[in-house]
């Protein structure tokens, strides 16, 4: 049984209402989508779309009269202004993104993200672009290296990266469980049994890259003109700081722009209870704004003023 993370604080900061209209551009298991479904009732309306099809394909459209309008698409968040334009949406009172992949991804040896399963190096949401085999046996050393820093944060790149190229001479690297291998025989032996895996961050940095994950975050975050009515809200749930990184510092941006409202000042986090009845929740923050909370007033002309 699929387990929404911060279900509760999420369904807090958007606050959904008999009527409104509500986005989950990170569709998943949907868990979060049949919550925000059931509080905006049968006269509201709701949008889900995510980037695996299969993610698409198993959601179930809740039955005639529960709510007005269902739509749901294969395609990732980025994709949202230009649906409400082909759909002749209004803009939305609420926007999720759950910036995490589901249980179901990582379970599914065939799509090659976690090490935990042998399967092939692929790492892709959706079958265009380029896969993270060919990113692991076609680039040069020192581009590994970067991407391994910059998207995973991993203080062995450089070692990671020259044992890949080393590694890739013999035999291509095509599967999670050799690349897992070599990532660990390239880290020293101290470090090779932590709290997390010693592959945990090449997996996420590969994953992140090949997905433009980070590009995809910002590009929607400066779309929101374009997706909430003033007052709409939005809510993120990040996974690791660098994700939380980049959506602390737009949010911010945005509140001294004036542009909209922090919703709190910290991020929330799982609390003891949720980590215990869900480990992958462990992680996760979430963070929220209002979109421009008050229109602009209408300038009074002199003469009104004295009037």
């Amino acid at each position: 049984m699929h387990t929404p993370v911060l279900l509760q604080e999420v369904l807090q900061a958007l606050d959904p209402k008999p009527g409104e209209f509500m986005i989950d551009g990170t569709l998943g298991a949907g868990g979060h989508a049949r919550e925000l479904i059931k509080r905006v009732g049968k006269f509201g309306m709701f949008l889900g779309t995510d980037w695996d099809p299969d993610a698409v394909l198993h959601f179930k459209v809740p039955e005639s009269g529960e709510v007005q309008r269902v739509i749901v698409r294969n395609a990732s968040y980025t994709a949202i202004p230009e649906i409400l334009k082909d759909e002749e949406l209004p803009k939305a009172d609420g926007l999720l993104l759950d910036l995490g992949f589901s249980s179901t991804q990582v379970e599914d040896a065939k799509r090659g993200f976690s090490f935990l399963h042998d399967g092939p190096l692929d790492m892709r949401y959706t079958t265009g672009g380029i896969s993270a085999a060919e990113v692991v046996n076609s680039y040069r050393e020192n581009e590994l290296a970067d991407i391994l820093y910059q998207y995973g944060d991993e203080r062995f790149s450089r070692q990671i990266a020259k044992r890949i190229v080393e590694e890739r001479r013999t035999a291509r690297i095509m599967t999670t469980r050799r690349l897992a291998d070599i990532v660990v025989t390239a880290t020293p032996a101290r470090f090779r049994h932590g709290r997390i895996h010693a592959a945990t961050k090449t997996f996420q940095a590969l994953r992140i890259y090949v997905n433009h994950e980070f590009e995809n975050i910002e590009s929607i975050l400066n779309s929101l003109d374009g997706v909430l009515k003033p007052g709409g809200r939005v809510a993120v749930i990040t996974f690791h700081s660098l994700e939380d990184t980049i959506v602390k510092k737009k949010f911010q941006e945005l509140a001294k722009e004036g542009k909209a409202e922090l919703l709190m000042k910290k991020p929330l986090a799982p609390t003891d209870e949720e980590v215990e009845k869900n480990p992958r929740s462990r992680s996760a923050k979430l963070r929220a704004i209002r979109w421009m909370p008050q229109e602009a007033p209408t300038p009074h002309t002199e003469h009104e003023h004295y009037l």
